[in-house]
């Protein structure tokens, strides 16, 4: 008996027990992969064995019905194996070519997009945002929302890209999100320091704790009306929250100066060029639900400049610095800002170390 075979209370169980037949014999041992069409392609093994899978767009927050949709599905046409990607992506995996278009129509009909798949637009990663996390400076789930609404025909392959283009979003700068490395990110941020209600934190909070919360040793004892409690350095604070996980006294949230930014350029891919941290390209639009028309055009903005500027299988990151940030800032129209400034106390493993300078032609 294998050691995956061993059934056991401690841990998850092996992988391997759930892959499919042809994926555990051909493991390790995969030639090459085609793309058929938007949303299907197919991997070839060395021994000839092809295996089709089908990408279809999902909005995360899933209820158990359509989950069950989901598994009747790949019973019907996948002999029951699917599986979840990274970014949201239900992807069913199918032996049978023939299957495929009865799979298409029937995941369209229940609503469900196809595509996602090679130059195109993934499904946006996303956090949790007002529906459930508290400290969110935004919504997550609107957002993304009205932003793949808008940018639908680069998922479906209706408009084409010159490379994958992920998009990820963070409802504030704990990151739950990928932002940190996606061609395009959309963060939450809080630009205020939490309030403290003095009354109700002696009865909610250890003030011990609520000290060696913060990173940066912007919370300090004090008294207040003759008890004990706490004071905030307010230049000290980078709004990232973690004092109000430990201590709802200390409220992050604030409706007039919570808002959004926007990243670009970060990529987890070593193809071709290392991988890459987002850059900060706006630093503030102000949360207007319901569809947050400010970071929808910016958005899109972005991607329709890239789209007809990038060279073929260039990322966003790379075209960025083939063409220099001057040149990007002025085909984009964003304001260069203070802001942009990288001032963070090992910011010189960043600043350029030769006397090399890009300079726009023409200039």
């Amino acid at each position: 008996m294998t050691e995956f075979q061993r059934q056991t209370d401690i841990g998850p169980p092996h992988y391997e027990r759930f892959l499919p037949p042809i994926v555990k014999k051909n493991y390790g041992a995969w030639d090459h992969h085609e793309l058929l069409r938007p949303g299907v392609m197919v991997h070839v093994a060395a021994s000839g064995d092809r295996l089709y899978t089908v990408r279809v767009g999902t909005p995360r927050l899933l209820a158990v019905t359509t989950i069950r949709q989901f598994a009747d599905l790949a019973d019907a046409y996948c002999d029951g194996y699917l599986r979840w990607t990274s970014r949201n992506n239900v992807e069913f995996l199918l032996t049978d070519p023939a299957k495929i278009d009865p799979l298409i129509r029937d995941v369209q009909a229940l609503g469900y997009p196809v595509g996602g798949t090679g130059n195109q637009i993934s499904s946006i990663v996303h956090t949790q945002g007002w529906v459930h996390c508290h400290s969110s400076a935004s919504d997550a789930s609107g957002v993304v929302k009205s932003v793949m609404d808008r940018l639908f025909p680069y998922f479906t392959g209706s408009k084409s890209l010159p490379s994958k283009l992920r998009v990820a979003y963070a409802c504030c700068l704990n990151m739950c999100g990928a932002v940190h490395c996606s061609d395009i990110a959309i963060l939450g941020v809080h630009t205020k320091a939490p309030v403290i209600s003095h009354s109700d934190l002696p009865k909610m909070c250890e003030i011990p704790t609520l000290i060696a919360s913060c990173p940066t040793g912007a919370i300090r004892p004090a008294t207040v009306n003759g008890k004990p409690s706490v004071e905030i350095e307010a230049g000290q604070c980078m709004y990232c929250g973690n004092c109000y996980t430990v201590c709802p006294a200390c409220r992050i949230n604030n409706p007039e100066s919570d808002g959004l930014s926007i990243w670009v350029g970060g990529k987890v891919s070593n193809a071709r060029t290392t991988p890459q941290f987002s850059k900060l390209v706006v630093p503030f639009m102000p949360n207007n639900p319901p569809r947050w028309p400010e970071v929808v055009d910016a958005v899109e903005r972005i991607v329709t400049i890239y789209a007809g500027n990038a060279r073929k299988h260039e990322r966003m990151g790379e075209w960025i610095n083939r063409i220099g940030w001057p040149r990007f800032f002025k085909l984009t129209g964003f304001e260069f800002t203070k802001y942009h400034i990288d001032d963070f106390r090992h910011a010189g493993e960043t600043y350029n170390r030769t006397a090399q300078l890009r300079h726009e032609r023409g200039s």
